[in-house]
């Protein structure tokens, strides 16, 4: 793209992730070096993938039915 930069579209291509999920990263700020152009995004060559925050554990799978279960013995 533009030098030492590289699009949405490369950077998720070499990150391995969709697209979407690199627009949004740099949206929310979690690019380091991000700078938009216009419509389009200019991301640093080298930087480092953000961490994913997300819980993956299934520590959250089903609350609703226990948050019911425990509504209903109170």
């Amino acid at each position: 793209m533009l030098g030492d930069y590289l699009s949405i579209t490369e950077m998720a291509e070499s990150w391995g992730i969709h697209p979407r999920t690199v627009q949004l990263m740099c949206r929310e700020g979690k690019i380091e070096g991000a700078v938009k152009f216009g419509k389009s995004w200019a991301i640093p060559q080298g930087v480092e993938r953000p961490k994913d925050m997300r819980v993956k554990s299934g520590k959250y799978k089903n609350w609703r039915k226990k948050t019911k279960e425990i509504i209903e013995e109170g």
